[in-house]
């Protein structure tokens, strides 16, 4: 190695830790209603997916989060027995688990996201005109790569950035 070779970047230390207050402060609004309903974040995950994609398979709810069969079952029981998601078979395969979100379900789901919506607003509103799409284009830059297509599916789908945007 050559004593040309350039140093590698300092740590952006303010963004990493910018980001773990951020998310702690997010989440935390969330997760003071969901203990309420002896709830945690993986409750709050499933709700969120299943409100936004009724009809949502089991495979594709995994595949969204990421997690293993083995990691949802408990919350799932939780949700179906506690009547805030309902599993059908599917139509044309009876195999298949197609998820709905119940009114409690959508409740609860609609209630975290305004909770969660309010805490974005405040912040925008202390931030210059073209914020939102600033914060948009910078959460989606890091996502990976090989990731963001399927993440722009569920974000934004049939390929529409966001009515309340406008773009893409």
């Amino acid at each position: 190695m050559s004593g040309l070779q350039e140093a590698a970047p300092a740590p952006l230390f303010d963004l990493i830790e910018l980001m773990f207050f951020a998310y702690r402060d997010f989440v935390g609004d969330a997760d003071r209603l969901l203990e309420a309903y002896g709830f945690g974040r993986a409750h709050h995950r499933v709700l969120h997916f299943v409100s936004r994609r009724p009809g949502l398979t089991v495979a594709e709810l995994l595949d969204i989060l990421q997690i293993t069969k083995q990691s949802l079952a408990r919350v799932m029981k939780e949700l179906l027995d506690g009547g805030f998601v309902t599993a059908h078979a599917g139509l044309t395969d009876r195999r298949q688990r197609l998820l709905f979100v119940t009114p409690t379900g959508e409740g609860l789901a609609n209630s975290l996201a305004r909770l969660q919506s309010e805490r974005f607003r405040r912040a925008l509103a202390d931030l210059p005109p073209g914020a939102e799409e600033a914060a948009s284009q910078f959460l989606f830059a890091l996502v990976d790569r090989e990731a963001r297509a399927g993440v722009a599916a569920i974000v934004w789908p049939e390929g529409i950035r966001s009515a309340r945007l406008g773009r893409r």
